[in-house]
């Protein structure tokens, strides 16, 4: 139940964009494609090196930490919750549309505190390479501070 009223809040600006046909094409959609494209770039793009990195074998039980991976150290799950801002700004036709920032603010929260980078944190945690790795690598925001967010 938790996980389909999640999904519901989430959703919102698709089905929002669905029900009300927008007259006009503002700045702030157009940059609203553009943060999606970067997005996708970086979940897609994350989740593509990381897949080629674990076909490997040579580098089994070792951390992917080039790429998309130098600049965060969860590449996927930033890449989501941009796509989500974007889709976000494309669904905003108007100022009252506004309370959709539901969406964005609560797939980042899950992402960050919740689901997604939590539980990988706690996974490798303890493990001297990960420290290392995690020293100098942003948890999300890439090229943001070695630890911060």
């Amino acid at each position: 139940m938790l996980q389909g009223v999640l999904l519901f809040i989430i959703a919102l600006p698709i089905t929002h964009s669905f029900a009300n046909e927008a007259e006009t094409f503002a700045w702030w959609q157009m940059l609203g494609i553009v943060i999606w494209i970067i997005g996708f770039i970086f979940e897609v793009g994350g989740d593509l090196q990381l897949e080629n990195f674990k076909k490997n074998p040579a580098n089994k039980g070792k951390l992917l930490t080039t790429g998309f991976w130098s600049v965060t150290r969860h590449p996927n799950y930033f890449g989501e919750a941009l796509s989500w801002w974007g889709v976000f700004l494309v669904a905003l036709t108007q100022m009252t549309d506004f309370w959709l920032i539901t969406s964005p603010i609560v797939i980042t929260l899950l992402l960050l505190f919740v689901s997604g980078v939590p539980l990988l944190e706690k996974k490798y945690q303890g493990r001297k390479d990960f420290e290392a790795y995690a020293n100098k690598t942003s948890k999300f925001f890439p090229f943001i501070g070695k630890k911060g967010l």
